[in-house]
């Protein structure tokens, strides 16, 4: 049951992006927010995303949720961003909304890549200790040097050099993918599966083995690299990219649940 708080929506505004967000306040003496990462062209009103902040109403965490620049409700169009951008807009909205307390990253598909890399940015900071923890959903870390480069047709790469972005249909939109030049050389600056992956805190990672975007083994290479004293992969026999079915939205809260314990 929701214990009179009441979700607050904001604006933050940064590099002349405006980027929409909704808070709900934690319970009397609850320092620990949950931070909802979404994927590549997803909006913070997607099934994953407001199951979760239902959940929370129960569970007594603060949440947070938002949308990229060029994404749901925020300024801009997706084409317009870049990994760097993106980052950008999570570390700007944390940084207004969550206060200085403990942070639950909570990210599916792009949405594992900015968690690891906010991992790196809040070690830098000298804030490691905040990271509780992260709950990844079909994570894509690297995804356009290790997913698309790889794969590109010979047109691909020429509509890259001579229009400096290609497109591919979406099985999530009418609207084609349009992947930019930008977006590829943005991706290979923020690579993370180069070594090992620090993330300082727990990691529970759900993956579809029937996922048609991530394949599975992009999982397992990213338990591979990650250093912590406690990863999980759970593998999904009959699981999608989305992982959005009751089934899997009972997975990820499980996850969180556990993942939002102290100790």
């Amino acid at each position: 049951m929701n214990d009179g708080r009441q979700r607050q929506n904001h604006e933050i505004t940064i590099a002349g992006r405006r980027l929409a967000a909704v808070l709900t306040p934690g319970g009397a003496g609850e320092d620990l927010t949950v931070v909802w990462l979404g994927g590549y062209r997803s909006d913070m009103t997607g099934t994953k995303a407001v199951a979760l902040e239902a959940y929370m109403d129960t569970l007594g965490p603060a949440f947070l949720r938002f949308d990229y620049s060029g994404h749901g409700v925020s300024s801009g169009h997706y084409t317009d961003g870049t990994i760097s951008v993106w980052l950008e807009d999570a570390i700007a909205v944390i940084d207004a909304l969550a206060g200085n307390g403990r942070l639950l990253l909570v990210g599916s598909s792009m949405g594992g890549w900015i968690a690891f890399r906010l991992a790196q940015i809040l070690r830098q900071r000298g804030e490691a200790e905040r990271l509780a923890g992260m709950v990844l959903i079909a994570p894509a870390p690297d995804f356009t040097s290790e997913l698309i480069e790889p794969n590109l047709t010979d047109a691909e790469r020429a509509a890259l050099t001579e229009k400096g972005y290609f497109e591919e249909p979406s099985d999530y939109s009418q609207e084609p993918n349009r992947f930019t030049a930008a977006l590829i050389e943005d991706g290979r600056e923020n690579r993370v599966m180069g070594g090992l992956i620090e993330t300082g805190c727990r990691v529970h990672i759900l993956q579809g083995m029937k996922d048609p975007d991530v394949p599975y083994q992009h999982a397992l290479k990213i338990m591979e690299r990650i250093v912590a004293d406690d990863a999980i992969l759970t593998l999904v026999h009959d699981g999608d990219h989305r992982l959005s079915r009751p089934e899997d939205i009972e997975r990820m809260l499980a996850a969180v649940s556990h993942m939002s314990q102290k100790g």
